[in-house]
């Protein structure tokens, strides 16, 4: 895990320097909006509603509507001047007993690791937490916002769990009146509490929606029912190897590359001795072809053979060339 804040736990005269981490994370499954023809994604443009153009994102500014529908806009200097804190300190205000506070305003979960200078503390703080059976009600500084949050300890480990305003709580506008309760009818309610009666395990549940989504994509994965798209980097419905990728893509270098040479081979060989000196090169880039031949068909061994048989000629028409140029230029001399 990768810490996200770090600060120092202070109550008291004591200070205990932490790591924040992230406690949880989602593993919803999320879809893209997209075209059903064709798979193509659904894209947006931040367009005015008064003049109906699309507004760059520099000129775009906060706005607080009222309630008579007008709009009062804020600026970069306006909101420069709003108060806000960069304290790197979690402070504990108070420890309260762990059930007078509502799981309700219980908002995002962290973790926190202790500095190496900071290991004693924290453990004594973590024991003090455990045997008085209390949490920690602190204030704390997160994304330049000061927040509620409470200190308790789980697994050996003291966790932050950030809290929402109390105005924040939503009180229901409704009431149920269900009659008079019979006390047959309590006991019964009250034989079925017992029977399903038992501890509590997280690992006994399962997510079985994400589970059957991506049984789903992966059936159409097999059964090729895709779409291709222009930003598509496969070719094909199977999962592919990098490994794999890798060579078919070497394979296909060396092909061009091969059906290049022969075809300068043939041009070449066309024009005889106005060549000069291009058949030496030819030669040397030829070196590649000879290794790739070998990985061919058996139905292509025939066009291998006559193309080794040109460039064997080729090679003995350079040398003879070479030699006789050399004659001649110590004759010269």
């Amino acid at each position: 895990m990768r810490a996200i804040w770090k600060g120092a736990v202070s109550f008291g005269l004591v200070s205990v320097p932490v790591k924040l981490y992230s406690a949880t994370e989602s593993h919803d499954v999320s879809f893209r909006q997209v075209h059903a023809k064709d798979g193509g994604r659904i894209r947006y443009q931040r367009v005015c509603s008064i003049d109906g153009e699309e507004v760059p994102y520099a000129d775009i500014a906060k706005g607080y509507e009222t309630e008579d529908g007008e709009m009062v806009i804020l600026t970069d200097d306006d909101m420069a001047e709003l108060p806000s804190t960069s304290s790197r300190e979690i402070a504990v205000e108070k420890f309260v007993p762990s059930d007078q506070i509502d799981p309700m305003l219980f908002e995002k979960s962290y973790y926190l690791e202790p500095e190496k200078s900071g290991a004693k503390p924290y453990a004594l703080l973590r024991q003090a937490l455990l045997e008085a059976d209390r949490m920690a009600v602190v204030t704390v500084a997160l994304r330049q916002r000061t927040t509620i949050a409470v200190l308790r300890v789980r697994d050996d480990v003291i966790v932050l769990q950030t809290m929402m305003w109390p105005d924040e709580i939503r009180t229901p506008d409704f009431s149920v009146e269900a009659g008079e309760v019979k006390e047959a009818e309590t006991k019964m309610a009250t034989m079925l509490v017992e029977t399903l009666a038992g501890d509590f395990d997280a690992s006994e549940f399962e997510d079985d929606y994400a589970a059957a989504v991506e049984m789903m994509v992966k059936t159409k994965i097999e059964g090729g029912e895709m779409k291709r798209t222009p930003t598509s980097t496969k070719s094909s419905g199977e999962v592919v190897d990098l490994l794999a990728a890798l060579q078919r893509s070497v394979d296909a270098a060396k092909s061009g590359r091969r059906e290049s040479d022969e075809s300068d081979e043939d041009s070449q060989d066309s024009e005889g001795s106005e060549a000069g000196e291009k058949p030496a090169r030819s030669a040397t880039k030829k070196t590649p072809a000879k290794k790739t031949a070998a990985k061919k068909s058996t139905a292509k061994k025939s066009t291998s053979k006559s193309s080794a048989a040109r460039k064997t000629s080729a090679k003995k028409s350079t040398s003879k060339k070479t030699t006789t140029k050399k004659a001649a230029a110590k004759k010269a001399s």
